[in-house]
């Protein structure tokens, strides 16, 4: 009895052994933090990727926040932009420490999932968005109407 069960948790240690090259080759999870968190690491020098479209970026945003938009509001509904990857290797290298995010967190997190698929090594999700960040107090810059 005691043969079985040694050799039971000894194929079940193999088994598990042989996976870890297939668990150690897939992508990142996605990370997801708060906002004080992503206050803190822009405040470190991380960068501030904002993937809401140019409408929303220009109605106020994060301090020194870079803009590329994930999807576009069309007439036809939302549609993600395929040049998105894109783009953000024209601002951000893979190296780069990233705070990506959105007005509540769900474009981010699909943008942050994308990027880290994509090669990038230091990507996180602001959770919360910027509503959250607006609510908190964070600074931020508004578009200023002219007059």
């Amino acid at each position: 009895m005691v043969s079985r069960v040694t050799d039971s948790i000894l194929f079940l240690a193999l088994l598990l052994l042989s996976l870890l090259p297939a668990l150690s080759s897939e992508a990142a999870v996605p990370v997801t933090i708060d906002v004080h968190a992503a206050n803190g690491l822009l405040v470190s020098g991380s960068k501030y990727l904002d993937v809401r479209t140019v409408e929303e970026f220009n109605k106020g945003h994060p301090m020194g926040a870079l803009n590329v938009p994930y999807m576009f509001f069309t007439p036809q509904g939302r549609e993600q932009n395929p040049k998105f990857l894109e783009r953000v290797s024209l601002v951000c290298d893979k190296d780069d420490h990233i705070v990506v995010g959105c007005r509540s967190g769900v474009r981010s997190l699909y943008a942050t999932e994308d990027l880290l698929k994509a090669g990038f090594k230091d990507v996180k999700n602001m959770g919360g968005g910027y509503i959250a960040w607006v609510e908190n107090g964070f600074q931020v810059k508004e578009l200023k109407e002219e007059l």
